[in-house]
């Protein structure tokens, strides 16, 4: 990070370090110790008003130095490591209906993740620390990161002792919750902060990008692809008789129909390439690094994908649509306007000689 300090008549830059997230060096933990009985040993050193203002100045450092909340995650998991030691520690997020998400781990195996998943759910639904049952080999415990009196992530750790130990009483580690609490605001300040980034690039219906992502993607990649010499192919899709299950089923049933187009038209491209709705029932894939032939390719796969899917199976519909396709291939010169030009002016092509194809267009040089 750096900063501008002015000098009469300059400008220069002055490095100003990162603040160090650690407090001290990692715990050396006696062979046996418990989870809880390092908590109380935590608990017992925030009695020193010199040991909480360390903690204190440790959590902000972790907090402040990213907004970006998986290292931010990761930087809260370090912290667990030193403070209390053990095998794993974890940041989960809860995300209501949709499940949990792994922001940062460190030492969680597979066979370990559902149960730990499990102890973070229950502590961010109870809104209080929560322990796995102690039959289980290694119980987990779980603590609530909580913003505004709301439980938004968890700290999950692995206890090191297999077998049963009992539970201790949530109320002896109250600075935990504390700590915990300090941690919570800022993480989930980062996690809206990311969630309102993606919207502003995200379709609401299908989760595809939208055209206004599809429109700063397409400048870069042209700009690239003159820069470097290679070939960029553009896709446009228009999904042939969507209007009928609009007028025969609803318009509702007509949204569902353009989630399903958009996971099939997403499953026939390639992880490198940038699949958005551009309005509509049209889409559009942007191809880096892919000719004519490549081009081709991709676009009869997802010509087939849309065109061998029956929609609305679930309602008991399934109805069949089919995609006219118009490709175009960006080789030496051209602009984002004259690509996508030439994409749409071949999808209508297809659809001038009956729709349910592929064309293949020129992109015309700058004039």
């Amino acid at each position: 990070m750096t900063t501008l300090s002015r000098r009469p008549g300059t400008r220069r830059r002055v490095a100003v370090p990162p603040q160090p997230v650690s407090v001290g060096r990692p715990r050396v933990v006696p062979h046996g110790e418990t989870l809880a009985s390092r908590f109380r040993d935590f608990e017992r050193g925030l009695a020193h008003p010199g040991r909480t203002a360390d903690v204190l100045r440790a959590v902000i450092a972790a907090t402040s130095a990213t907004r970006v909340p998986e290292r931010m995650a990761a930087n809260l998991v370090d912290l667990a490591f030193e403070w209390f030691g053990g095998e794993a520690w974890a940041v989960v997020e809860v995300r209501d209906t949709r499940g949990v998400r792994w922001l940062a781990d460190r030492g969680v195996t597979r066979t370990r993740r559902t149960a730990m998943a499990d102890t973070a759910e229950r502590a961010v639904t109870d809104g209080r620390m929560a322990w796995s049952p102690a039959a289980v080999e290694r119980r987990s415990v779980a603590i609530p990161l909580r913003s505004h009196g709301r439980a938004v992530a968890a700290l999950v750790g692995l206890e090191p002792v297999p077998g049963p130990v009992p539970t201790p009483d949530e109320a002896g580690f109250t600075g935990i919750a504390a700590m915990a609490d300090a941690v919570g605001g800022p993480l989930d300040t980062a996690l809206r902060l990311k969630r309102a980034n993606a919207l502003s690039s995200i379709d609401d219906l299908t989760g595809l990008f939208n055209s206004r992502f599809l429109d700063g993607a397409l400048r870069r990649e042209v700009k690239r692809s003159v820069r470097t010499g290679r070939p960029l192919s553009l896709l446009f899709v228009d999904l042939d008789g969507f209007k009928g299950i609009n007028d025969r089923y609803g318009h509702l049933c007509g949204s569902r129909a353009l989630v399903e187009a958009a996971e099939r038209i997403r499953s026939g491209a390639r992880e490198t390439d940038v699949v958005a709705r551009f309005g509509g029932d049209e889409f559009a894939l942007i191809l880096p690094y892919t000719g004519r032939e490549g081009a081709m390719l991709v676009a009869r796969r997802v010509r087939e994908r849309v065109s061998g899917h029956p929609f609305l199976a679930a309602e008991g519909i399934g109805y069949r649509l089919t995609a006219s396709v118009g490709a175009a291939t960006l080789c030496e010169t051209g602009t984002p306007e004259s690509l996508l030009a030439a994409a749409d002016t071949a999808m209508y092509r297809v659809k001038g000689r009956g729709k349910d194809g592929i064309e293949m267009a020129d992109v015309p040089g700058p004039s």
